[in-house]
């Protein structure tokens, strides 16, 4: 289990001690979809869903997911974010609405996971926003893209 470090010597789970890391800038952005009936995508770009800005409220859910990651994923740090950024996009050709979370800090360690839970939130927002017109909306390829600084530097998605 030693390549897992969330694990101690004798494969108990643990919080990683970051303490004696420097601090550095670090960024991470994710991304996803979530697909869905023409008609549903059609009330959103419109804005004529009886809910209101579907984009503007996921917006916000995932920008507050970031903050509250630590909260939700047990041995996450709680962090002082210094940027989320969510940009949502519509895709009427594919009936779906992409995003990407950017999140940003200075500190010991990563921000990979609170981009990731800013676009599960953000993706789930929409979908508990439309479900009462369609229940059948999938969300898909929730990933991440990039990640900078730290010891381990720039990694890219292929």
């Amino acid at each position: 289990m030693s390549d897992f470090t969330h694990f101690d010597e004798s494969g108990r789970a643990h919080m990683v001690d970051v303490g004696d890391k420097p601090s550095t800038r670090r960024r991470a952005v994710a991304e996803g979809k979530i697909s869905m009936n023409a008609a549903t995508l059609k009330l959103i770009h419109s804005g004529g869903h009886k809910k209101g800005d579907v984009i503007g409220i996921a917006r916000i859910a995932g920008i507050m997911a970031a903050k509250r990651t630590a909260e939700l994923i047990p041995l996450c740090h709680p962090l002082a974010l210094t940027k989320v950024a969510i940009e949502c996009e519509i895709n009427e050709k594919d009936n779906q609405v992409s995003c990407r979370a950017t999140v940003e800090t200075v500190g010991q360690t990563g921000v990979e996971m609170e981009a990731l839970t800013a676009v599960q939130i953000t993706l789930l927002t929409i979908y508990d926003m439309c479900k009462a017109v369609d229940r059948g909306m999938t969300m898909s390829d929730i990933r991440l893209v990039e990640k900078a600084g730290g010891k381990s530097g720039l990694w890219l998605r292929d």
